[in-house]
């Protein structure tokens, strides 16, 4: 793996979990990070000061990446402190819910409840990638999404958040024509992952989870993390690909 002195990274959704994790990995070895969260999400500010204190180099870029306008601020902000932009990780996503809807109860899939996935998981990808392409054309540098196994027609925990995250993966396709031949994008697919979001799952289908993934244990944030920078750092002719880090949990 190189060292990545001299390069800058931004990673949306980074206060918790695979963000967390993606900061701290491109932060350890060597590049500059912008840790984005939710402005009023205390843990990125506190997660980004503890890094600095441990002699990182990790700022806090606060913005709500689902919103039309604040997206494109907070990647021209970050890009600015930064100084350049060699690797964007649009991570930022939400279920917005805490349990599964199985596909028959279409009934909870409001309209609101579609537009605050939509906005966060695929068109907040569209902003922030649009907002930092010149500067990752100019650093020929790439993007990876994180996008799910329920985009690739295994249940997740909504159909409009499946749905979500197909388009994330064709929009990484797009992505990647539209950044071409000077910049890169590609995905990765992750599946039962062990985070803050899955600890809220009911204990039967955490169980079932690890039961079904032929390693016989959930996936890390710093498995996925791991996928997230190799993508981004480590090949310079993998693009409009998705990996899928999941342990055999699709197969």
């Amino acid at each position: 793996m190189s060292d990545l002195k001299g390069k800058a990274a931004l990673v949306t959704g980074g206060s918790s979990g695979i963000g967390l994790a993606t900061v701290e990995l491109f932060a350890r070895r060597g590049a500059k990070v912008a840790l984005n969260h939710l402005p009023d999400d205390k843990r990125g500010a506190d997660a980004a000061a503890k890094l600095r204190a441990e002699g990182l180099d990790v700022i806090a870029a606060p913005g709500d990446v689902s919103k039309a306008g604040a997206a494109e601020r907070m990647v021209g902000d970050a890009i600015q402190k930064l100084g350049r932009l060699d690797y964007l990780a649009n991570n930022a996503g939400t279920p917005n819910t805490k349990e599964p809807i199985p596909s028959r109860d279409m009934d909870k899939l409001t309209q609101e409840f579609w537009m605050t996935i939509l906005n966060t998981n695929l068109i907040g990808p569209f902003r922030c990638t649009h907002a930092a392409a010149s500067a990752l054309r100019a650093a020929r540098g790439a993007v990876c999404n994180t996008a799910s196994v329920a985009g690739l027609n295994m249940a997740g925990s909504s159909m409009a958040y499946g749905a979500s995250k197909a388009g994330l993966i064709s929009l990484t396709k797009n992505f990647a024509r539209a950044l071409a031949p000077e910049a890169r994008a590609n995905a990765v697919a992750p599946g039962f992952v062990a985070t803050e979001w899955t600890s809220q799952w009911p204990d039967e289908r955490k169980r079932a989870s690890v039961e079904r993934t032929l390693m016989k244990r959930p996936c890390t944030a710093a498995d996925i993390a791991g996928a997230i920078v190799f993508l981004c750092a480590d090949n310079s002719m993998i693009t409009a690909q998705t990996l899928v880090v999941d342990g055999g949990y699709s197969l």
